[in-house]
């Protein structure tokens, strides 16, 4: 048996003083564990909003926009978190992101 998802104690936290980014990188994280990009995205696009130098947070908006089916939205995602990331020193982040990016860009060339 699964543990339970620590989803609905994190979203009683939304619209309180504890909503910040890191709040809404966790809900956007368990919604992708779940399986639901969807309802990851408005999460993860409130924790970029929030913080926009948040890098781990670009990498699962990427992760989450590209699951949902919206490849150039998540290519702009991966490029604007490698950017971040690098500017932070983040080189595993960025590397990580860039590799997404490339599958994404091969992927959108051998479609079109």
């Amino acid at each position: 048996m699964s543990p339970p998802s620590p989803l609905p104690g994190l979203l009683k936290l939304v619209g309180t003083p504890r909503d910040r980014a890191l709040l809404r990188f966790s809900i956007g994280a368990e919604y992708l564990k779940a399986g639901d990009p969807g309802g990851a995205l408005p999460h993860l696009q409130e924790a970029v909003a929030r913080d926009p130098n948040h890098s781990a947070a670009w990498k699962l908006l990427g992760r989450a926009l590209g699951e949902a089916g919206k490849p150039a939205e998540a290519l702009a995602a991966y490029e604007r978190g490698i950017a971040v990331a690098e500017a932070r020193g983040d080189k595993q982040a960025a590397k990580e992101m860039a590799v997404f990016a490339r599958r994404l860009r091969r992927s959108a060339g051998g479609a079109g």
